[in-house]
């Protein structure tokens, strides 16, 4: 009796698990924004026994929409601007649109970060000719707007003094060692890593703001302007004037329906809990996350929205 309970109760196992649609997510790095919140999702997600998710650190948005579209990643965490890019074949992906990327929902708003040492001197953008500044690693979203934001200000990146491409959780030791003046982050704020700079050695965050930035703006409608809080990092006391775009969780228009549908349920079904689980995510509404998508929604995640009276 026993030998066929046992039997019994493996074949059961194997069924249970049988019934679950494992995903992935692709975030960004553990210091982040991406990664915290991508942790928070799959939390709730796993609360539906059909679903099995699990976050994978990366190397941000353009390592997660490339593998996201090779299916090495059910989903994946993208800036708008990258998924604008990509999914029309424009600036990285000129050549190489791929029409299969789809958005899932609108996570939060992003504002880039020029996060510098104030023993630096530099106060703002034309003062990090010759200063070591660490523009992103390659792939990143962090490296494609800075480069947008100085190509706009007509700085040339070929008078910086050292071009670094670190990944931002190395930057605030790299910051704190002298190894860089500064760095770049696209990232939903107040985030650990900056605070991490912040109360190690005196920092601050350059305005980026005029005509100009005005001008970028008006060519590249997926940004948006945003103010970084003063008091929001130690040090920071007054508000910096910044861009932004969404953070996008996107996959592809060949991910199951039930997948999608449990990703966006899992948050609607848990907003209240869902919001509480980031500060990032505090100022976030059940209709933003409908806003900043540069890419068609998954039909899954079309009728979810609809069925809660969220689209038409």
């Amino acid at each position: 009796m026993k030998k066929t309970s046992i039997i019994l109760s493996g074949l059961l196992l194997v069924t249970t698990l049988g019934a679950k649609e494992f995903v992935s997510i692709g975030t960004g790095g553990m210091t982040g924004t991406y990664y915290p919140i991508g942790g928070a999702i799959c939390r709730l997600a796993n609360k539906n026994p059909e679903i099995k998710c699990s976050v994978q650190s990366t190397g941000g948005s353009v390592y997660n929409v490339n593998n996201v579209l090779k299916k090495e990643l059910t989903f994946g965490f993208v800036q708008s601007d990258v998924v604008y890019d990509k999914y029309n074949g424009k600036g990285k992906f000129e050549g190489a649109a791929d029409d299969k990327l789809r958005s899932v929902v609108s996570i939060y708003p992003e504002l880039l970060a020029f996060v510098v040492s104030k023993a630096s001197g530099i106060q703002n953008i034309d003062d990090l000719a010759g200063k070591k500044y660490n523009v992103g690693n390659p792939g990143s979203g962090n490296e494609v707007t800075t480069l947008a934001v100085l190509k706009a200000k007509k700085f040339n990146v070929d008078s910086l003094g050292h071009r670094g491409v670190l990944t931002v959780q190395e930057c605030p030791h790299a910051l704190k060692d002298k190894k860089i003046d500064g760095y770049s982050f696209m990232v939903g704020h107040p985030t650990a890593n900056i605070t991490d700079a912040a109360n190690s050695m005196p920092i601050d965050i350059l305005d980026i703001s005029g005509d100009d930035i005005d001008a970028m703006i008006e060519q590249f409608p997926y940004f948006a302007k945003g103010t970084i809080a003063k008091g929001t990092y130690i040090g920071v006391d007054k508000d910096v004037q910044s861009i932004g775009v969404k953070a996008v969780l996107v996959t592809t228009n060949q991910t199951s329906n039930e997948a999608v549908k449990g990703i966006v349920k899992a948050i609607l079904d848990n907003f209240d809990e869902y919001k509480s689980l980031h500060p990032a995510l505090s100022t976030v509404t059940k209709e933003s996350l409908l806003e900043g998508l540069s890419a068609p929604l998954h039909p899954a995640a079309e009728a979810v929205f609809k069925e809660a009276g969220l689209l038409q």
